[in-house]
């Protein structure tokens, strides 16, 4: 069971940090990827972390603007967004791959939560 939350309606500039509590997901080499759905659009990968080592993955246009991190103890993965901007609306979904090879690549991964929206108006 995946669970997000942290979303909501900011403006452009500012700042918010989604979680992912999760339960119940073992693997091989779990990771833990944030994917988004803009209105009218597919679902795009984000970024992940695999839980043995935070390795990371981030889509090019949230680099340097985007923080993954994962609490372990907690199971849960945190999303800092910064400098939001209004190309970043969408409903943003958590999920996992049990293989922890996926990346951002959706097909990997096969465990999802409900999403939570976050709108940014310009």
């Amino acid at each position: 069971q995946f669970v997000e939350s942290g979303g909501g309606l900011v403006q452009a500039g500012e700042s918010l940090t989604l979680s992912c509590v999760y339960h119940g997901f073992t693997g091989v080499d779990p990771a833990i990827g944030w994917f988004r759905q803009a209105p009218g659009k597919g679902r795009e990968g984000i970024s992940s972390i695999r839980r043995s080592d935070h390795a990371t993955n981030y889509k090019d246009t949230t680099e340097g603007r985007f923080i993954i991190s994962h609490d372990n103890a907690k199971n849960t993965v945190y999303l800092q967004m910064h400098d939001l901007q209004p190309e970043d609306t969408g409903v943003y979904y958590c999920a996992g791959d049990g293989y922890g090879v996926g990346g951002l690549k959706e097909e990997w991964y096969h465990y999802w939560g409900q999403g939570t929206q976050v709108t940014v108006s310009s």
